[in-house]
């Protein structure tokens, strides 16, 4: 079961690690090479981008911020993995919220710009463009930031599942002939000599 919960972290990982370098590659690339360029281009392009990065490998990265996280975090319900639930309940709410922050304040503009018709029969692009580049790239580097740190965290929570398991795997270990390991220990060190345990 350690495996199958282990999964379900690295998947979230994975989703969000990719999803945030998707905007992270915008704003450190793309849109400062737009913002160097005329209006209409920057409109046609991002009108371009918008409909191709609709497709399964983008949507099972991006959905999977929230889906494979909550995922993690129902996997680690009950008091053996609570540091670890707790670790996922952080990512998970950093995760919805940049997805909130997508779904509200990035996709609307998207959809106006694409509402704005053909680039090149519009007949003001500074106005469109006015209303879309400034509050897009502030929305994304905000998204980009919560991703990040949602990544981040899931970082911590596959380090403190594996500190989880190996104590816990050392409490198996630690039963010896019914009894504790320190409780084994202290009465089986004779005169300096490890005794076997006596059976009744």
């Amino acid at each position: 079961m350690f495996e199958v919960r282990l999964a379900a972290i690295v998947v979230a990982l994975v989703s969000t690690g990719l999803t945030a370098g998707v905007f992270y590659a915008y704003a450190i690339s793309v849109m400062p090479a737009l913002a160097r360029t005329g209006d209409r281009t920057l409109i046609d392009v991002m009108q371009k981008i918008n409909t191709v990065i609709i497709n399964p490998w983008f949507m099972i990265g991006f959905l999977g911020t929230v889906g494979f996280t909550a995922l993690a975090a129902v996997l680690h319900l009950g008091s053996g993995h609570r540091s670890t639930l707790i670790w996922l309940g952080i990512a998970l709410a950093l995760n919805v919220v940049a997805f909130g922050v997508t779904i509200a304040l990035n996709v609307p503009l998207n959809e106006a710009l694409d509402a704005a018709g053909d680039p090149a029969a519009i007949a003001d692009t500074a106005a469109v463009r006015a209303e879309y580049e400034a509050d897009w790239v502030r929305w994304n580097v905000l998204r980009a930031v919560l991703h990040t740190a949602a990544f981040l965290v899931l970082c911590g929570a596959v380090f403190v599942a594996g500190v989880q398991q190996g104590k816990s795997s050392s409490e198996a270990a630690g039963v010896v002939a019914g009894q504790p390991v320190s409780q084994v220990s202290a009465a089986s060190v004779v005169g300096g000599q490890v005794q076997a345990p006596y059976r009744h």
